[in-house]
């Protein structure tokens, strides 16, 4: 059964331990994805509402013991679960019969309470409805209730070499959409039209389209609108593209007609400030000393004052661990700044330059390894060109 687990149990055993937590009761789908090797049901895959309720696949999993792990899936998921078992694939015992959550968590405690001998539970907090959280202090009163948020992204955070080849995938597939799009964009086309000639391109490579923030000319604005491309404005290119649960997220800029000289500068230092930043990564370096690099490129900036850096941890969730800094565009603590890298990790730096010629930024996925670091998806990265 081991050796059929997608994750290193010992790895999760220890940061279960390390944040004293016996039983795992996992309700996020992106977790219970990763924990059973990509599966996911296909019916909820864009809302979970149905009924009276909503679905809500749980996995509980004992630390030290795999054996004891149990899933707990809706009523009309028994297709789903025998097409992967059939597959060949780990899929610890299930136990059908859920369609409301109350449901749902009266099932796995039934479970929990039949093979744990210690109730020190670890809990997906923000992914745990409250009429389900209300089941479980209501069946286990005197449980330790513990937030297992933290333990399973450190989990996630260093990516098997399949992992890895997904990513590299999908951040190519992104790209190679971006150009698609550019080269069907045109002059009067609303943003909305560009983003539909995104979404088609990553459909049409057997990606999910997730989302696409775009800027047409001087705007700033990054919403999908009904402002439209004039002749010589500028195009910002930022998608999140989703290939078998992994996220390609990167920007490319593109440009009606050639570039002048102005705009092959200011994106020539946006580029200088990606490339510094790269420099550093390789394992056993901190998150600190890549905000260091590029710390130290934007001071030489002509521009610098007005760029935005920051780097952060990306793979099945955006923004996910490492966690690199507390004052990025999403706030969170940034308990991984001075942890040393490892080999494995994924990480997105990004700079931006909000400009008087539009809203002009690179993105980038860097995957450390022991020695360096490889770049994913690193082409379309100066002015490409929209036709007339």
């Amino acid at each position: 059964m081991h050796a059929h687990i997608p994750f290193s149990t010992d790895r999760l055993d220890g940061l279960l331990d390390a944040s004293g937590i016996d039983v795992l009761i996992v309700t996020s789908k992106h977790n219970i994805q990763y924990l059973l090797g990509g599966y996911y049901h296909f019916q909820f895959d864009y809302m979970e509402a149905i009924g009276i309720s909503r679905y809500l696949p749980i996995l509980v999993y004992v630390k030290g013991a795999p054996d004891k792990a149990a899933y707990v899936a809706g009523r009309n998921e028994r297709d789903s679960v025998q097409n992967r078992i059939g597959a060949g694939y780990w899929m610890p015992p299930v136990v059908f019969g859920s369609s409301t959550t109350v449901e749902a968590m009266t099932l796995a405690l039934e479970h929990v309470k039949a093979v744990a001998t210690s109730f020190r539970l670890g809990i997906e907090m923000s992914f745990l409805p409250v009429d389900a959280a209300d089941v479980l202090r209501r069946e286990l009163p005197d449980a330790r209730i513990v937030e297992a948020m933290r333990p399973l992204e450190k989990l996630r955070s260093i990516k098997s070499a399949a992992e890895l080849d997904i990513l590299r995938e999908a951040s190519e597939r992104v790209v190679a959409s971006m150009m698609d799009a550019v080269s069907r964009t045109r002059v009067g086309q609303s943003k909305r039209e560009i983003i539909d000639h995104l979404r088609r391109a990553e459909l049409s490579r057997d990606m999910i389209f997730e989302y696409a923030l775009v800027t047409v000319g001087t705007s700033l604005n990054r919403a999908p609108s009904e402002q439209r491309l004039a002749p010589g404005e500028i195009v910002s290119l930022d998608s999140g593209g989703n290939y078998r649960g992994y996220i390609g997220d990167l920007c490319r800029m593109a440009v009606h007609g050639a570039p002048d000289g102005e705009l092959v500068d200011l994106l020539g230092e946006i580029e200088g400030i990606q490339q510094a930043a790269r420099v550093p990564i390789r394992a056993g370096l901190t998150g600190r000393e890549i905000f260091n690099a590029a710390n130290e490129a934007l001071a030489r900036s002509p521009h610098g004052s007005q760029m935005h850096f920051v780097a952060h941890g990306t793979g099945i969730v955006n923004h996910e661990a490492p966690r690199l800094t507390a004052s990025g565009p999403i706030p969170y603590p940034a308990d991984d700044a001075d942890a040393p890298l490892k080999a494995g990790m994924v990480v997105s730096i990004e700079t931006t330059l909000p400009h008087a010629r539009g809203f002009i930024k690179l993105e980038d996925t860097i995957a450390v390894t022991a020695s360096g670091y490889q770049a994913f998806g690193d082409s379309g990265r100066g002015w490409n060109p929209i036709s007339s």
